[in-house]
């Protein structure tokens, strides 16, 4: 009788320390900013101030990379006059996609500002990797500075093979033999969407 009840008391014991565990977690700012990104499509008119813009890609660059190669380029965009420029190309070039998005206002889901990431047109087989880690720290940093990110892969594309778009595509000044691979719309959100649901089957623990 004895053991049984100390086991329960150990039980018990255990399961308070989990709980303590999992609140210490919640409390942490990292995993909080994680669990709280979301992909933002709806931005306020409000312009990014440039620190911030700034801040944001300076975190993008404080990614690991492959042997600390840093083979990526980073631009930053938020001048109205090339969003819309660009968009007004766009939208003669795609009249179809963009009847489709009743609150399209931008090729760039409608954020006042984008943060393009470029890479050798010839990556290696680490080089996405690299630009995939510099953009989920932007994306985080974003994220607790209060704004909303948006990784888009079809106005990179549109940017890279569109001929008509071939100004834009220039004024990023990007290295010679680089290519876009992703931008990133940036913002202040009009959204809060909830999270979409994770599938914890992914997540196996190897014995």
């Amino acid at each position: 009788m004895k053991k049984f009840l100390l086991m329960i008391l150990v039980a018990m014991a255990a399961t308070e320390c989990m709980a303590q565990a999992s609140a210490g977690d919640l409390n942490n700012k990292v995993i909080e900013t994680i669990m709280q990104r979301r992909s933002i499509r709806q931005y306020t008119n409000k312009p990014v101030e440039r620190e911030k813009l700034q801040l944001v890609a300076e975190c993008g660059i404080n990614a690991p990379s492959a042997m600390n190669r840093q083979k990526w380029a980073v631009r930053i965009v938020d001048d109205p006059k090339y969003i819309n420029g660009a968009t007004e190309v766009l939208k003669k070039k795609m009249p179809e996609m963009v009847a489709r998005d009743k609150s399209f206002r931008n090729m760039f889901r409608n954020a006042p500002a984008i943060i393009c990431v470029g890479i050798e047109a010839k990556e290696d087989e680490y080089s996405k990797v690299d630009a995939g880690l510099m953009g989920e720290n932007m994306m985080l940093a974003a994220q607790s500075l209060g704004l909303g990110t948006c990784c888009l892969g079809m106005a990179a594309s549109q940017l890279n093979t569109i001929p008509e778009l071939k100004e834009y595509y220039a004024k990023l000044n990007l290295p010679e033999g680089y290519r876009l691979i992703y931008v990133l719309a940036i913002g202040y959100p009009d959204e809060s969407p909830a999270a979409k649901p994770r599938d914890r089957n992914k997540i196996q623990f190897v014995e």
